[in-house]
């Protein structure tokens, strides 16, 4: 679901809850478990018209980018460019623990292979820096104090015993687990006392005489001066001039706690959209478990960025019409956030996949057939990455590859020789039967009278006029000619054109730019196999197999 704080028609309203601040809506309601608000815009609001439009992409650096959190980059992005406004990176590494400058690079660098360019941030620099949170701790603290010194926080010298205890008295009187204020309007007398014997103290927001029962005097400085996320971020956003605020619908519960602390501070709001989250087939939040979840994944996975990026904006969001491929820029062009839909978008992996080969085949043929010759190369393959070879190849098989990682395992396929296997299965019988013996005679005396390879030499042009002599000389044509021809000479019944095939699996042989790991068999070695077949035994096999075959069913 997209929920908002707007004041303004492009940007969804769902439902308000009383405030009696002046600058909130005075009426209350819940649809489902999202509310949002709604501001005044007489008081203290941004305005459309006289501030320029900047939003802010701010991960934690505590793993890898997720696809949602790309997708709310992306979002954040296309709204800023669109605008003609800024787009903010800004890195929340307040978590000390878990935070890590290796997952912050590894951020920075999926961000810029997806095209995400920031205008403001790390490696960037801006007006309204430093970009880490980590380097901010010094603001936190300054606008902290100047809560407690107009009285809107005080120090709270609760222990973790105590407030446990207030979490067990109020749950056997079945009532929210909030604090109860207890060093709210503590004597001067009472917190010197504190203070001089070195207690630990937390700075707590006062609390006020609004409708919301769940919701006590929440903590916004820890003991150890460390301050929490719901202050960081509200401090963040606005003095980085912060006017919107596009994200994760996770994020909803905590609009309340910074709309409060915007109020403290006396700080304009920004506009709130939350987006709904991607989910999984199974319509539950996306996981590990449900295989790749983050960008760096599919880049390693051979993904292109403007398939993600085209794809990811789908989650969500489309343009009104039946198209479904964006580039970036045209993304920017037609991106509007009233076109971001309020209910869940599942990934689809099988989707991605189909858009990414769509990418693929629509770059310059020069810059595929790169990309998948220094695939092959890399991959242990192919000793070269560059010859007739290699262009032949990747023209016949490039339909069939969505990704740059498939190339391995299409020209695998195309140099394997599985005859034995294929010979034996259920599928070959057909074949057998069709007096394969025979034809494979005819073929062997073919291939020893030099005719078949010098039509090789030739390319598909030698091929064609042999094949269709050889095919004259049998009384065959058509798939009672090549269906032969394939099994004998690629060992398999599927594939691409067996003209162009059998030409490169001659070329591969005497080229000698397959790598030796590969253990491809030469047309020469294939012809020695085709000796050794002993047709009596396989008959025999497959006569078994039949008559197994008629007495189970």
């Amino acid at each position: 679901m997209m929920a908002v704080l707007s004041n303004s028609s492009p940007w969804t309203k769902v439902a308000t809850p009383s405030f009696p601040f002046q600058f909130l809506h005075q009426s209350y309601s819940y649809t489902s478990r999202i509310f949002s608000f709604r501001r005044k815009f007489s008081v203290n609001a941004l305005s459309q018209q006289s501030l320029p439009v900047r939003v802010r992409f701010a991960p934690s650096p505590t793993g890898n980018l997720h696809v949602g959190g790309a997708r709310t980059a992306l979002f954040n992005y296309l709204f800023a460019r669109s605008k003609g406004g800024k787009f903010v990176l800004r890195i929340e590494d307040t978590d000390l623990e878990r935070s890590t400058r290796e997952s912050e690079e590894a951020v920075l660098r999926d961000l810029t292979w997806l095209g995400l360019d920031w205008d403001e941030g790390p490696g960037v620099g801006g007006d309204y820096g430093p970009y880490r949170q980590s380097e901010r701790n010094s603001l936190y603290k300054e606008y902290a104090e100047k809560l407690l010194q107009s009285g809107q926080v005080y120090r709270c010298f609760c222990s973790n015993e105590e407030l446990e205890k207030m979490k067990e008295f109020a749950k056997l009187k079945n009532l929210p687990p909030v604090y109860t204020g207890k060093w709210a309007y503590a004597t001067d007398k009472e917190v010197e006392e504190e203070l001089a014997k070195g207690t630990p103290y937390t700075f707590r927001v006062l609390k006020v005489s609004w409708n919301l029962d769940t919701l006590g005097d929440f903590v916004i400085m820890r003991s150890n001066g460390q301050p929490v996320y719901n202050f960081c971020v509200t401090v963040d956003d606005a003095t980085m001039a912060i006017s919107h605020v596009i994200r994760a619908e996770e994020h909803l519960p905590n609009t309340l706690r910074q709309a409060l602390i915007y109020k403290a501070l006396e700080f304009p709001m920004p506009h709130f959209a939350h987006v709904s989250l991607i989910l999984a087939p199974d319509r539950s939040k996306l996981s590990k478990r449900h295989g790749a979840t983050s960008v760096g994944q599919y880049r390693e996975m051979g993904y292109l960025p403007e398939a993600v990026n085209n794809y990811l904006a789908l989650l969500g969001w489309g343009d009104g019409t039946d198209n479904e491929f964006f580039t970036l820029d045209k993304l920017v062009e037609r991106f509007t956030i009233e076109r971001v839909n309020k209910s869940g978008a599942v990934f689809d992996s099988t989707k991605l996949r189909w858009m990414n080969g769509h990418y693929l085949r629509a770059r310059p043929s020069e810059e595929v057939t790169k990309l998948i010759a220094e695939r092959w190369k890399t991959a242990g393959l192919l000793t070269v990455s560059e010859g007739p070879f290699v262009d032949e190849s990747i023209e016949q098989l490039k339909d069939g590859i969505d990704l740059i990682t498939d190339a391995d395992k299409a020209l695998s396929n195309l140099l394997s020789y599985p005859l034995h296997d294929t010979l034996e299965s259920h599928e070959a019988e057909s074949v057998i039967q069709d007096n394969l013996q025979e034809f494979c005679a005819s073929l062997l005396a073919a291939y020893d009278s030099g005719d078949l390879v010098r039509a090789l030499e030739e390319g598909q042009a030698g091929w064609k006029n042999w094949v269709k002599s050889f095919g004259k000389s049998l009384k065959r044509k058509g798939k009672s000619l090549f269906m032969p021809l394939r099994l004998l000479l690629t060992g398999k019944l599927h594939g691409p054109d067996i003209g162009a095939s059998v030409v490169l699996l001659y070329q591969a042989g005497t080229t000698g730019i397959i790598a030796p790991e590969v253990g491809f068999v030469t047309i020469d070695e294939r012809f020695k196999v085709l000796r050794q077949i002993n047709w009596e035994t396989l008959s025999k096999d497959h006569a078994v197999k039949e008559e197994t075959a008629s007495l189970s069913n």
